[in-house]
């Protein structure tokens, strides 16, 4: 028997279509109605999951990291590991204190310096051509020949001198050579006499006329490297111009201002921060007399390759004979809050982070004392504190 359809159900339906509704009841066969029956979407049980993360404040499950209403963070272990956070176990004891200081690298004068000219005149090459930056040189190599420069008036004058030294020597040989004939007739100290006046005429006149074409060899002044070229062949110089400098890289020093006069017997060591981790120095000395309001103390680069520049500006982080009480930690540790203050990450919790704000100092270039916000025992972010800041 054929059912008839029912009007009342067809009439809903095409109320449901006018309205522009996409979600419609949808009736099997029979009156039975199988709504109820559809899974939650993803983004319904992403939101439920995220509601169960936070109730009083202790995470209870969540999939990533989230920062907590009391500023905590919430860090699952997997998360962790991906980015990288390593822990210290804090330690309270005697540090050395530190003083920073203003600095510039310098080239030991033992092991370097500069070519300058004797006077003036035009610079030619060397033997190897003109030196580049960077070429390594020998000491007492000629890098450079100067060819003096003379006026008109002064090249006529030693013209005029040559020519009558050419006079004189011309007489004085002749003369020799007539002594030498007549030997035992003339004096013997007459015939030394005329040969020993030759001799003389002819050193004479070589110095004469190498001075007018002569050109003087610049030598390097030590083994190392070229650092500067500040001349071109065929240029003409003043003398005392300076012409290169020549530097041995693995003999660097690094001069510090210490406005504290007391520093220069309380330095034990000294460290420069650099792009690639640190540079050891040691401590040399320090002068006796102020220069501009400050002592000038000087440090050698213990490393050979240093990956500093002559004359470049280094932050000189130098260590005392005073002690402080505080935490050493690795220099990424220390972050900055949104605030503005210096803070670190300590791990309360398996999963959890907390931001505690310290007071800290450097202990040297590539770590921090952290003088005030720590006890003893408690976990300290060492490795990835940055990006745990950016958590939000």
């Amino acid at each position: 028997m054929q059912r008839k359809p029912d009007l009342k159900r067809l009439a809903t339906a095409a109320l449901w279509c006018a309205l522009g509704l996409t979600t419609v009841p949808s009736w099997a066969h029979g009156d039975e109605d199988h709504s109820h029956d559809k899974k939650p979407t993803a983004t319904t049980a992403q939101a439920a999951t995220a509601a169960r993360a936070v109730g009083t404040g202790s995470v209870v499950e969540s999939a990533s990291a989230q920062r907590l209403a009391d500023g905590s963070l919430f860090v699952p272990k997997a998360v962790q590991r991906q980015l990288g956070i390593r822990t210290v176990l804090a330690q309270v004891g005697p540090l050395a204190a530190t003083v920073e200081l203003n600095g510039r690298v310098l080239a030991d004068p033992n092991a370097g310096g500069r070519v300058q000219a004797s006077q003036g005149g035009r610079v030619e090459a060397g033997p190897k051509g003109l030196p580049l930056p960077g070429q390594k040189v020998a000491k007492g190599q000629v890098l450079l020949w100067l060819r003096p420069s003379i006026g008109s008036v002064e090249r006529g004058n030693q013209r005029a001198a040559l020519a009558e030294i050419d006079a004189q020597l011309a007489m004085a040989t002749a003369r020799a050579a007539r002594y030498a004939q007549l030997e035992g007739a003339v004096p013997q100290k007459d015939i030394d006499a005329s040969r020993i006046e030759a001799a003389a005429l002819k050193q004479r006149r070589a110095a004469v006329a190498g001075g007018l074409d002569e050109s003087e060899a610049l030598l390097s002044p030590a083994s190392g490297i070229v650092s500067a070229v500040s001349v071109v062949n065929g240029q003409v110089v003043e003398a005392r111009e300076t012409l290169l400098e020549v530097i041995d890289p693995a003999r660097l020093s690094v001069e510090a201002l210490a406005y504290d006069t007391a520093l220069v017997d309380g330095i034990q060591s000294a460290s420069v921060p650099t792009s690639g981790g640190a540079l050891e120095l040691q401590f040399v000395g320090g002068g006796r007399q102020l220069r501009e309001q400050a002592l000038p103390l000087l440090f050698r680069v213990k490393s050979q390759n240093a990956p500093v520049a002559v004359g470049q500006p280094v932050k000189v982080i130098a260590k005392t004979s005073r002690t402080i009480q505080g935490v050493a930690v690795p220099l990424a540790s220390v972050a900055r809050s949104s605030a503005g203050d210096t803070v670190v990450w300590v791990h309360v919790a398996p999963e959890r982070f907390v931001p505690r704000r310290v007071t800290a100092q450097p202990l040297d270039a590539l770590s921090v004392a952290l003088t005030a916000g720590l006890a003893t025992g408690e976990r300290v972010v060492s490795e990835g504190a940055s990006l745990l800041a950016q958590i939000r």
